[in-house]
Order: C-alpha cells, then sequence, then structure tokens
C-alpha cells in the first residue's frame, strides 16, 4: 500500500531499458576475443625487418581500440528511461509555478540569419505555460542592428502569434516549422485565419531578410522604438557598448496579445565589446545574460537555447518541473537536459549528424551514472545551481518567488542598471567563468560547466519526450560536419587534458562510470591516431608484402573475425533501433571513418598546439545556411566537396591509397598467397567499398560540388610518397 501511496505522489519514474542480459552476455564475448586479439598480437611478434614496426604500431592501435570500447561500455551497461506525469503536476501546483528565464544566443546575422533566430525567440514565448512568467532574452553577440530588428518585429507579431498557438493549440510553436509543416490549414483553424496569419509572418520574414541583405533599416521604422538610438556608424560587431532593450515588459499593463492575455517579457542584450578584452564567447554571453536576467526578472529556472533549435513541444516546460517539483528527488537534481534533434535531415543521414546512437543509447546510459551531459542547448538550470551553489542534503529551492518585483524604477532606469553588468570589466577580479556561471577556457563550456556541476554534488536527468522538444538544423554540408566535429572533439580533448579531467577532477564526487561516460567524447581525438594508421598501413603491407593479420585459415582468426563482425551487427542494431535507416547506418560508418581522420586530427592537433603555447583559443560558428546547389545536392544525399581544402585531401588519400592498395592485393590472392593476405585485403576492400561517392566526386562528377583536381592531384602525389615508407 505503501508503495502505490509514493507512486501517486512521484511527478516522475525512472524505467530500466529491457534487452541487458542479452547484452552484457555478448560484451563478455567480445571481450574475451579482443583478449584473444590482444594476446595474439604479443606473442607472434615478427623479427626485426620482416615488418615489426608495423606490427607492433597494429598492436597499439588495436590495444587503443580495446581501451575505448571499455569505456563506452560505460553507457551501454544499464540505460535508463524517464516519464513524467504533467497531469499529477497541473493537480498539485496549479498555476503557482516558478517562473522560467529562456535564454537564447545568436552571433553573427549572416551565420544565423535572424529570420531564423526569430523563429525559434517566437516558440520559446508560445510554451503553454503561463506567460506573465515567461521572460526570454536574447544574447546578439554580433551587436547588430539587424537582429535587433529582427526582435522588434517578433514582438509585434507575437501579438496575434501567440494567441493562434494558445486558441488552436498548434504544435510546433515555430511559425517557420509551422507553415512549413502543415498541409493547406490546421484541422481546428479556418483556411483564412490559416492564410491571414501565415501571409502575415510572410511579410514579416520578407522585410527582415530584405534588411539583412541591404544592411540598412528603414528611417520610419527606427522612429517606432527608442532602441534603434543605440547604433550609431562607428561600431563594429567587436567593439561596441553594452545595450539593454526591453522590447516587452511583462510587469506593463499594455504588454498584451490581441485577446488581452499577458505577453511574455522579451529583452534584447548585446553585451559590450572591445578589443582590449577576452570576451569569452558564448560562455560570456550567457553569463552576462544570468545577471541581466538576475536584474529584471531573476526567475529560479533557467532554460538555454541555441537561437536554430526551436520549441517543439510547447510542454517542455512542465515536462522539467516535473523533475525540480518532484517531493522525494527534487532536492538533488541540478539541470534537465533534452536531446538535439533536427529537421533538415535527410531520409539516410548523408553526413551522420542525427545524433540517433547518442541521444537514444549513451545519454540514457549517462543518466543511470548520476547525470547526463549538458550539452549547451535544451538545457534547464536551477538558477542557484548554475550560479556555483553547492550541493547539501537540505537544500530547499524557493520556488514561490516568482517574477522579480521592480519597487519604483522604471524600465528606463532598469536598462541602464542592466548595461553596468554587461560591460567588458564587471567580471575583472571575480569568480564569473570559474566558480560562478558558465565555465571559461574550454571550446565546449557547455560539457565542462556540467560536469562542474556533477563534481558539487548534483545530478542530472536526461528527457526524451515523445513528441522532441526541440529541433533544429544540422550541418548540410561535409566542410560544416568537419568544423562542427573538430569543435566538439577539441574542447572535449581539451577538457581530458586538463586539471578537469574526469578520473582526477571527479575522483571521489562522481562514479567512475560517469567519468568513463564523460570520456567518450574527451577522447574522441585522440581516436584519430590509431584509425588513421589501421586505415593505410594494412593496406600498404598488401603492397609491400607484409601480412599483419592471422592466416585466413588458422584458428587465431577467429577472434579477429568474431569482434569485428559482433560490433559490426551491434552497431547496426543499435542504430536501428535508434531510428536510422540501413544506408543511414553506412553512410554513418563513412563518416566515422571521414570525422576520425579530419575533424577528430585537426581537434588533436589544435589541442595540442594550445597546450604547447603555440596557439590560442578561437570559436568558429557553424554557418546554417548554404546556396541553393548545396542544397538541392544535400537533398539528393550526394557529398559536397567543392573547395580545395586540406581535410579533403586526407579523405582523398586514404580512398585512393587503398584503391590502389587493393588492385595490388587481389593480383597476390590471384598469385596463390590467398591465405596469408585475404585478412587485409578484406579490410581494404570495406574501405573501398565505403568510399565509392569519394571515388566518384574524384573522377565520376562534374558539378560544382565534386572535389576539385588540385585535391585530386595532391593526394595522388601523396599516395605515391607512401608507397616510399618502409614497413620495417
Amino acid at each position: 500500500m505503501e508503495t502505490t501511496t509514493t507512486e501517486r505522489r512521484r511527478l516522475f519514474a525512472t524505467e530500466k531499458v529491457g534487452g541487458r542480459a542479452v547484452y552484457r552476455l555478448q560484451a563478455a564475448t567480445v571481450a574475451a576475443g579482443i583478449l584473444l586479439v590482444l594476446y595474439y598480437r604479443a606473442t607472434r611478434v615478427p623479427a626485426a625487418g620482416e615488418g615489426r614496426a608495423a606490427w607492433l604500431g597494429m598492436a597499439a592501435a588495436e590495444l587503443w581500440f580495446a581501451v575505448y570500447w571499455v569505456i563506452t561500455q560505460s553507457v551501454r551497461w544499464c540505460p535508463v528511461r524517464r516519464r513524467t506525469f504533467k497531469n499529477r503536476l497541473a493537480e498539485r501546483y496549479k498555476e503557482n509555478l516558478p517562473g522560467v528565464d529562456v535564454f537564447v544566443c545568436t552571433a553573427d546575422p549572416h551565420a544565423e540569419p535572424p529570420s531564423l533566430v526569430i523563429s525559434t525567440i517566437l516558440s520559446v514565448m508560445a510554451y503553454n505555460y503561463p506567460s506573465e512568467k515567461i521572460s526570454v532574452y536574447l544574447s546578439d553577440d554580433g551587436g547588430s542592428i539587424l537582429t535587433f530588428y529582427a526582435l522588434w518585429e517578433a514582438s509585434m507579431f507575437a501579438k496575434k502569434w501567440l494567441p493562434f498557438c494558445r486558441r488552436y493549440n498548434i504544435e510546433p510553436r515555430s511559425p517557420a516549422a509551422y507553415f512549413s509543416e502543415s498541409e493547406g490549414h490546421h484541422n481546428l483553424c479556418s483556411p483564412k485565419e490559416w492564410s491571414f496569419i501565415k501571409n502575415l509572418y510572410e511579410e514579416m520574414r520578407e522585410r527582415i531578410d530584405s534588411a539583412v541583405m541591404s544592411g540598412k533599416i528603414p528611417e520610419e521604422i527606427k522612429l517606432k522604438h527608442k532602441g534603434f538610438d543605440e547604433w550609431n556608424s562607428e561600431m563594429t560587431s567587436k567593439n561596441h557598448q553594452p545595450i539593454v532593450q526591453v522590447l516587452i515588459d511583462g510587469k506593463s499593463q499594455n504588454a498584451v496579445d490581441d485577446d488581452g492575455n499577458v505577453l511574455p517579457t522579451l529583452v534584447y542584450m548585446a553585451r559590450e565589446k572591445s578589443p582590449q578584452y577576452h570576451h569569452n564567447f558564448k560562455a560570456g554571453a550567457l553569463n552576462a545574460l544570468i545577471r541581466v536576467s538576475a536584474l529584471i526578472s531573476d526567475s529560479p529556472v533557467i532554460l538555454n537555447v541555441d537561437c536554430d533549435m526551436y520549441s517543439n513541444n510547447s510542454d517542455s516546460i512542465r515536462d522539467a518541473l516535473c523533475f525540480f517539483l518532484d517531493e522525494e528527488m527534487s532536492h538533488k537534481i541540478g539541470f534537465v537536459q533534452y536531446p538535439q534533434n533536427y529537421n533538415n535531415m535527410t531520409k539516410n543521414n548523408i553526413y551522420g549528424n542525427s545524433l540517433n546512437v547518442i541521444n537514444h543509447v549513451e545519454m540514457r546510459g549517462l543518466d543511470s551514472a548520476g547525470g547526463c551531459l549538458y550539452i549547451g542547448t535544451g538545457c534547464f538550470h536551477r538558477r542557484e545551481i548554475l550560479c556555483g551553489k553547492k550541493f547539501s542534503k537540505d537544500y530547499k529551492e524557493d520556488w514561490g518567488r516568482g517574477i522579480k518585483e521592480r519597487g519604483h524604477e522604471n524600465i528606463d532606469e532598469i536598462e541602464e542598471k542592466a548595461k553596468s553588468l554587461a560591460t567588458c570589466t564587471y567580471e575583472l577580479r571575480t569568480q564569473w567563468g570559474n566558480e560562478i556561471g558558465v565555465k571559461y577556457g574550454c571550446p565546449v563550456e557547455d560539457v565542462i560547466t556540467g560536469l562542474a556541476i556533477h563534481c558539487r554534488g548534483w545530478e542530472s536527468v536526461y528527457m526524451e519526450p515523445q513528441r522532441a522538444a526541440f529541433v533544429g538544423v544540422a550541418p548540410a554540408t561535409l566542410a560544416q560536419t568537419i568544423l562542427q566535429h573538430k569543435r566538439w572533439s577539441e574542447g572535449n580533448f581539451t577538457i581530458f587534458l586538463s586539471k578537469h579531467n574526469t578520473f582526477l577532477f571527479g575522483h571521489g564526487k562522481i562514479s567512475l562510470q560517469l567519468q568513463m561516460g564523460y570520456c567518450i567524447y574527451g577522447l574522441w581525438a585522440a581516436n584519430s591516431l590509431p584509425t588513421i594508421y589501421y586505415v593505410m598501413i594494412p593496406a600498404l603491407g598488401l603492397v609491400k608484402g607484409t601480412p599483419l593479420f592471422p592466416e585466413i585459415m588458422s584458428p587465431w582468426a577467429t577472434p579477429f573475425i568474431y569482434v569485428f563482425c559482433v560490433k559490426t551487427l551491434y552497431s547496426l542494431y543499435e542504430a536501428l533501433l535508434s531510428g536510422d535507416t540501413l544506408k543511414g547506418w553506412w553512410n554513418g560508418q563513412r563518416m566515422w571513418m571521414v570525422k576520425r581522420i579530419t575533424s577528430y586530427l585537426y581537434g588533436f592537433i589544435d589541442t595540442i598546439r594550445k597546450l604547447l603555447g603555440l596557439s590560442k583559443m578561437s570559436f568558429e560558428i557553424t554557418a546554417k545556411v548554404s546556396d541553393g546547389d548545396e542544397a538541392k545536392r544535400y537533398e539528393q544525399e550526394i557529398l559536397e566537396f567543392g573547395s580545395s581544402s586540406p581535410e579533403y585531401v586526407i579523405i582523398a588519400t586514404v580512398a585512393l591509397l587503398n584503391f590502389v592498395c587493393l588492385v595490388a592485393g587481389l593480383s597476390k590472392i590471384m598469385a596463390g598467397v590467398w591465405n596469408v593476405f585475404l585478412p587485409q585485403v578484406i579490410l581494404c576492400g570495406l574501405i573501398v567499398i565505403t568510399n565509392i561517392p569519394i571515388y566518384e566526386a574524384m573522377f565520376v562528377r562534374k558539378d560544382k560540388g565534386r572535389i576539385p583536381l588540385p585535391v585530386t592531384l595532391a593526394s595522388i602525389g601523396f599516395v605515391m610518397l607512401a608507397f616510399l615508407l618502409p614497413i620495417v
């Protein structure tokens, strides 16, 4: 009876994912196979001059892969899923719910179009939640009048958009997504009203896009809000004063929509920029938002989303609050993380950007270990915890405080005070970026911030509702994909090599399982070297006549074949279970190799250079736009190259090397030594089959997205040089 009462009282449930017994059995057999492979390598080292160096290199690579495989088991041993009970939340708290501050960050109106940004803004303004308890803040690190103008347009359109969303309970509540997805008109909405709202949105978007194209705001528009006076001709994106403008004051009697309902507070912020001061990229923007929002609204819950990650589920706030307000477990939950989902994925995931396995498998496994990663978007934080509060068993959150009371100050005075919190010098000689707020000094400020929260004793939960909470834009070209994964791998490897290494920083503070889970991503960059070795040296061994695997008829070939086949089949199973197609999984295998020999390699090299003081940390924005031809090829699932990038030279060199070596290997097999070299021929052949689109881009395609001739010629030259390398 007591169990039933407890279940009725709980606001969320935690369920173990099934099938673990079968998984653990196959993992045990794979582990046995790996040990046999390593034993074979250690006991069959050839004599000097007979390929010993190559053999030892293969042994080192396989030892690394074995260690990394063990680390990946940490998130697969006992994953969990979460389920919330929003009806219980509504029954218990009615409308006595905490305020929520929503942070949206943008940095460049050309890489991140303002029309895309405001669709995200409008989607988070339209949550199924009391509007007077929502405050939305846009941080514009580019300090662009174009972005401010777009936000002003959004503040006008919101007066009609929010009632429309509320009236028909539409999903999603991003106008760009809604009007692109809906066929004709909404079932509950008259065609006339649907067309009216759609036309208003299209006209607004055209005005914004025209302003961005021309780089100018019409003079008559500038007269409609005092905020436009903040800009002058001398301002640049890297040198401007702080700007804080409240476009909708949720406490004003005039802040109502067309139905007379209160509108959410809407604030524009561009923190001060000066060449004399380091601005700490997105982490600095988030910390400035924490301070400015504390003055204006001071809500106990903070949600941060990227400018291209619109709200796709209007109940996401209520789902998150089921964790924060649960009487039994909420006292130890620091943040609630939702997965990253994308709306522009091709059917077969050409660039492997869906993150399906990470979302459906690995993050659930991290959740079971005490906390999923903070991934920088789609995350609800408790303000106090984000600002450095340590865990204590008697911690009690004051959810009763609402939107901050203003006293006798008017909005102009508050804006002026807020500007002082967004200056370059405010953080000097303070703990901001260290013990307070989002951490500095790392390209993945989100991951290291989440780690610090975990090490202060807090847990986090991973919430994956049936309807995706947030949906964004994935990289739509190979160059964008390589750049994004370079930044991720570099940032995580920087953490691994720093004092925040999870085995050191987290020792005694978080579980060993969670320490290992963080290292899955911390060691992405380090995977580059053994992968490059494995995709090149066995192929060269075919040409040089150096066998690097046991003979195919030898019993020792069995563990190699078994480990490879079982790991491959389980990888396929995970991908299909997570929603990928068979071809999508195959594309993912290609991108697994491409990212390791380009993104992760560059991330590894850049991290080492920074540690040696040879370069400084930078932050490159992944562009959210591509031209018409690129978009068309993306829809047709054709790989995009088009430039003479060094990364493409690496990709083409590996592909050509394996093709030439495969031909040489087949000739050896035909000469009667198939038993000795067949394993290397199979490995080489698999790499060649994986790289078929690369050969097409080099020798068959004529479009602008093909591999340029200089890249092909350079790769041929590097292949010829590779044949000169001794395999000793």
